[in-house]
C-alpha cells in the first residue's frame, strides 16, 4: 500500500534545505527560544547553589546544548520527522535542591546512573510497548494540556505590555487570515519593532564569549544516586518523554519511541561528564515545530527541528553570554510568540481529544489535570494528568457484566 500524502517517505532523496521555508526557520528559532527562556534561570540558579564557578556552568549549558543539537537533527534527519531534544525543565529544578547536597562530582556519577538508566529502557523496548497501550484521544489531551499554560501566557502577559502584545496579537490574526504560513513570523517582527520602539530592549549586558567543556570525573555514591539520579530518571521519564512521544504521536507522526529515548539516553551518558544532567524529548518546543505554522506540508516539517538544532548549537557555542541575551528581550515578547506559535497544536490537539465519545471524559479529565500545572511528589502534571485519564477510561468503560 503506498503511503499517504501526510507520511514521509522514508525512500524518497533528503532535501532538508530544499524543503525548508521561512515559517519552518522562524518555527525553529522560536522553539529554541522557548527552550532556553522557559528554565535557563533554573540552570543557573543550580548551579550557584552548588557553588559552581562560571566555567562549570557555562560547561553545562554547552553539554545540553550540543547534546540537543546533535540528536535534534539527527533524529529528524533520519526519521523525516520534526524530533526536538530538550533539556528536562523539572529536573534543573529538582538540582536546585538537590545539588548543595552532595559533591560536583558525585552528582555527575548520579547523572551517569540517569543515563543508563534511559538507555536501558530504550534498548528493551520497555518504552515502545507503553506507549503502544496509550490511547490516541489521552495522548491529544496530553498535548492540549500541555500547550494550554502557555497558550493562555499571553493574554496575562497583555497586562503588563498591552501595546506591545496586542500589536504582536493582532498582526497575527490579520496575516492568518491573508497569509497564514507567515503569521507568526509577521507576529515575531511586529514584536521586535515594538519592543524597540518601546525602549524594551536593553543590550548593554551582552557581549560575545565562547564556552568551553570542562571535564569533571564522575564519583559514584548511593546517597547521590538515590537523591538525584533515580528522581531525575522517573522525573525525565513522566514529564519530558512521556509527553513528547505523546505529541508526535497526536499530530501524526507514528515515529518508534524506544530509539528515540535511547538515543537521548546514550547522548546524555557520554556528556555528563561535561555537566548534562540529561537531554529528553520535547513536549512544548515540539509543538511548535510539528504544527501547522511550522511548515503548510506536514511531511516537510522535519525542517523545522532542523533548524531547531542548529540554533541550539549555535546556543550552546555562546553558552556563557546566552542568559544575558535573553535578559535583553522583554519577557511578554517571548511567551506571546511562543503561545502563538503553539495555538495550532493545541486547537489539534482538543480536536483529537473530544473525537471518540466512550473516550471523552477521560480525554477531558487528563486536558484538566494536565493543564492544571499540579505537582505531587516532585512530579509535574503531565504524568498526573495521562494516569488521571486513564483510571477515568478504566472505570468508566471496564465491561461489568451487567449488560449480558
Amino acid at each position: 500500500m503506498p503511503p499517504s500524502s501526510d507520511t514521509p517517505v522514508s525512500g524518497a532523496r533528503l532535501r532538508p534545505l530544499a524543503d525548508s521555508s521561512p515559517s519552518a526557520v522562524v518555527a525553529g528559532f522560536i522553539a529554541m527560544l522557548t527552550g532556553y527562556t522557559s528554565s535557563l534561570v533554573l540552570m543557573f540558579q543550580a548551579g550557584q547553589a552548588a557553588g559552581l564557578d562560571n566555567a562549570q556552568i557555562s560547561s553545562w549549558i554547552w553539554a545540553l546544548s550540543i547534546g540537543m543539537a546533535l540528536t535534534t537533527i539527527g533524529l529528524s534527519l533520519h526519521y523525516r520527522t520534526p524530533i526536538v531534544v530538550a533539556w528536562s525543565t523539572p529536573g534543573a529544578a529538582l538540582l536546585i535542591t538537590s545539588l548543595p547536597g552532595v559533591s560536583y562530582g558525585e552528582a555527575i556519577g548520579a547523572f551517569i546512573v540517569c543515563a543508563a538508566l534511559l538507555a536501558l529502557v530504550g534498548l528493551t523496548g520497555g518504552f515502545e510497548r507503553l506507549m503502544r497501550r496509550l490511547p490516541a484521544s489521552l495522548a491529544a489531551a496530553l498535548l492540549a494540556g500541555i500547550l494550554f499554560k502557555i497558550g493562555s501566557e499571553i493574554f496575562i502577559a497583555a497586562q503588563h505590555r498591552p501595546t506591545l502584545v496586542l500589536a504582536m496579537f493582532f498582526s497575527y490574526l490579520l496575516f492568518k487570515r491573508l497569509q497564514p504560513r507567515y503569521a507568526v513570523l509577521v507576529a515575531l517582527l511586529v514584536g521586535c519593532v515594538a519592543a524597540a520602539t518601546l525602549g524594551l530592549l536593553d543590550f548593554s549586558g551582552f557581549e560575545f564569549a565562547l564556552a568551553e567543556p570542562v571535564w569533571t570525573t564522575p564519583e559514584f555514591s548511593v546517597t547521590a544516586v538515590i537523591s538525584i539520579g533515580i528522581p531525575l530518571f522517573v522525573v525525565a521519564m513522566a514529564s519530558q518523554n512521556i509527553p513528547g512521544i505523546a505529541v508526535l504521536r497526536a499530530d501524526g507522526y507514528q515515529v518508534p519511541a524506544s530509539p528515540l529515548v535511547s538515543v537521548t539516553g546514550i547522548a546524555s551518558l557520554l556528556l555528563a561528564p561535561f555537566g548534562s544532567h540529561g537531554i529528553n524529548l520535547a513536549a512544548i518546543s515540539a509543538a511548535i515545530c510539528t504544527g501547522p505554522h511550522a511548515h503548510e506540508d506536514r511531511r516537510k516539517r522535519y525542517t523545522a527541528a532542523v533548524w531547531c538544532g542548529i540554533f541550539y548549537g549555535i546556543a550552546g557555542t555562546f553558552g556563557a553570554t546566552l542568559a544575558a541575551l535573553f535578559a535583553a528581550l522583554p519577557k511578554e515578547l517571548v511567551l506571546s510568540i511562543a503561545a502563538l506559535a503553539l495555538f495550532g497544536s493545541i486547537s489539534n490537539g482538543l480536536t483529537a481529544a473530544m473525537q471518540e465519545p466512550r473516550e471523552r471524559e477521560a480525554a477531558l479529565i487528563t486536558f484538566m489535570v494536565t493543564a492544571s500545572g499540579m505537582t505531587l511528589l516532585s512530579i509535574g502534571s503531565a504524568f498526573w494528568g495521562l494516569i488521571a485519564g486513564v483510571l477515568t477510561l478504566v472505570i468508566l468503560n471496564t465491561d461489568t457484566g451487567r449488560d449480558k
